[in-house]
């Protein structure tokens, strides 16, 4: 099978024919990424100030802290004036003028494009998370409005990526954190009002387009699962399977949703043994995987944010391999 039918039958539990792997730091990755140019939330267009007018602080490089830092300054000022804020354009020809050449390297892998902090991490970063969640109690219309200007963003990109490369993009990617280290950041019901119709209809638009649906989220998720499922979402890539709990999750969701995964990133791979983490590494697959599909392997993308060496990804990468990818050889 090709990298691309062996991810496309993983997430439609179509039966691959070993799991597929996104581990491109050690030169395995049946995917393939292409970029939308200065896609709104991922790269400043400016010195720390993204496409929305974002300003973003970020650790001093003496300080010895790396990662990737986080928005302070919110370009919202009040929910009144929503019209007035010049939201990002996403029929901009510009912003897809990267992918045709860049499609021209993506030979038989399974190719992803999308577009970050996707949804509610961007209500959020422009209005400020402790502004917002006030205002889901005091002005919840004014909330019902930026959450229609910001959801039809990403909206908008994937239906001109269906247009514009229909078939050669096979996924959209997004990422919203919606946890705590304990629970989700609001209740259920509070999230059906303000977030389940959008991400129903966002994922739809993606399928629409001709692509699968991927979402990225931190923290403690496990009802938000549940929720996703239901609108209709295909993948969810989540790297804390301690903290939700490995088998709780694979009782609740095994066979319902492809789980894009890693050791845990921050219980097991920084500070446990080689011993435990293949020990991890076969816990996953037999709670979370099928012999049909629904997992896919993937690594962190920032390991010294997280304090991982290559020593202990290696060992992770070789267990994997080992049990759920014979014949797949490390570079």
């Amino acid at each position: 099978m090709t990298s691309y039918e062996i991810v496309r039958r993983a997430v439609e539990f179509d039966s691959p024919e070993r799991i597929p792997i996104r581990f491109a730091s050690m030169g395995i990755d049946d995917t393939y990424g292409v970029p939308l140019q200065e896609a709104a939330g991922w790269e400043a267009a400016a010195p720390n100030v993204d496409e929305w007018g974002c300003l973003w602080h970020r650790p001093d490089p003496d300080s010895g802290i790396v990662n990737m830092g986080q928005p302070k300054g919110h370009p919202l000022a009040d929910l009144d004036h929503l019209a007035d804020y010049p939201w990002p354009d996403p029929t901009d020809d510009n912003r897809y003028a990267l992918i045709e050449e860049s499609l021209a390297g993506a030979g038989d892998k399974y190719v992803v494009a999308g577009v970050g902090f996707t949804f509610f991490e961007r209500m959020h970063y422009l209005y400020g998370m402790d502004n917002l969640f006030v205002a889901m109690y005091e002005q919840p219309d004014q909330v019902h409005e930026l959450a229609e200007r910001v959801v039809s963003y990403p909206i908008g990109v994937a239906t001109e990526l269906g247009k514009r490369f229909g078939g050669r993009v096979h996924a959209f990617g997004m990422t919203d954190d919606w946890g705590t280290q304990v629970t989700h950041f609001i209740r259920i019901p509070m999230w059906r009002t303000f977030f389940k119709d959008r991400y129903t209809r966002l994922f739809g638009a993606i399928h629409d387009a001709g692509m699968h649906a991927w979402m990225h989220s931190c923290g403690h998720v496990n009802e938000v699962i549940g929720e996703w499922i239901d609108c209709q979402l295909d993948v969810v890539n989540l790297q804390q399977p301690r903290n939700l709990g490995i088998e709780a999750i694979g009782v609740r969701y095994r066979g319902k949703i492809c789980f894009e995964t890693t050791c845990d990133i921050q219980m097991t791979l920084p500070w446990r043994p080689a011993e435990e983490i293949r020990e991890e590494a076969g816990l996953l697959l037999e709670h979370w995987a099928t012999p049909q599909g629904g997992f896919i392997l993937s690594d962190y993308g920032d390991p010294n944010a997280i304090g991982v060496s290559p020593e202990k990804k290696r060992v992770m990468l070789e267990a994997f391999i080992e049990k759920a990818a014979p014949g797949v050889a490390i570079p």
